[in-house]
């Protein structure tokens, strides 16, 4: 899980390497992926983890607030649609429950997700255009419990809804989104949260 992060990370830093010089006309991309325009963006929010969890014949749900960071790199297919690789790290989520006559049971969840995003944009504005987005992957989970609960770590499926805007500004662009995580671990892992960030163009 830690080489597939760092791999994801070191990509992601060295493609603007590969960008050279601007061109002369500034909606252009000078570094092209198949003919298609190249982006890296990273991201920053709050979120809030629920995490439904089962023990003892009772099902509690545990929910924290976590900071949570996305760095993603991409293509922009044309001015409507774009794909992109996105890793993400959430910061550790804590609750402490009761399972029935199981009190005081402490869980704390981290959780960082490799998706495949798609998004599309609309409207035909030059700089502001709202946008929807869904995304599939995997997500890293591990779950620790206190006492006789049992804890976890496994890899799983992970699916994600957004909704936002961006605000285009031909070499760069500022994007503004609520999302939703999902991660088929346990009774369910949802996360709900907004976040901001910068789309660099190459």
């Amino acid at each position: 899980m830690k080489k597939l992060a760092i791999s994801t990370l070191a990509l992601l830093i060295a493609c603007p390497a590969f960008a050279g010089a601007y061109s002369e006309y500034p909606t252009e991309s000078t570094w092209q992926l198949w003919g298609l325009n190249t982006y890296i963006g990273v991201h920053g929010g709050l979120s809030y983890t629920n995490l439904n969890y089962r023990f003892n014949d009772a099902k509690e749900t545990a929910g924290d607030m976590v900071w949570q960071g996305h760095a993603a790199l991409g293509l922009e297919v044309c001015k409507t649609w774009r794909s992109e690789i996105e890793y993400s790290i959430f910061t550790k989520a804590k609750d402490t429950k009761d399972f029935g006559d199981i009190q005081g049971i402490e869980l704390s969840t981290k959780l960082q997700t490799l998706l495949m995003n798609n998004y599309m944009e609309f409207g035909d504005w030059d700089v502001i255009r709202p946008f929807v987005g869904i995304g599939l992957g995997i997500a890293f989970v591990d779950v620790d419990a206190s006492g006789p609960a049992s804890s976890l770590s496994k890899t799983k499926f992970s699916g994600m809804g957004t909704v936002g805007v961006t605000f285009d500004m031909n070499r760069f662009a500022v994007d503004i989104a609520g999302r939703y995580n999902y991660v088929d671990i346990a009774s369910g892992l949802h996360n709900f949260g907004g976040d901001i960030g910068i789309r660099f163009k190459f």
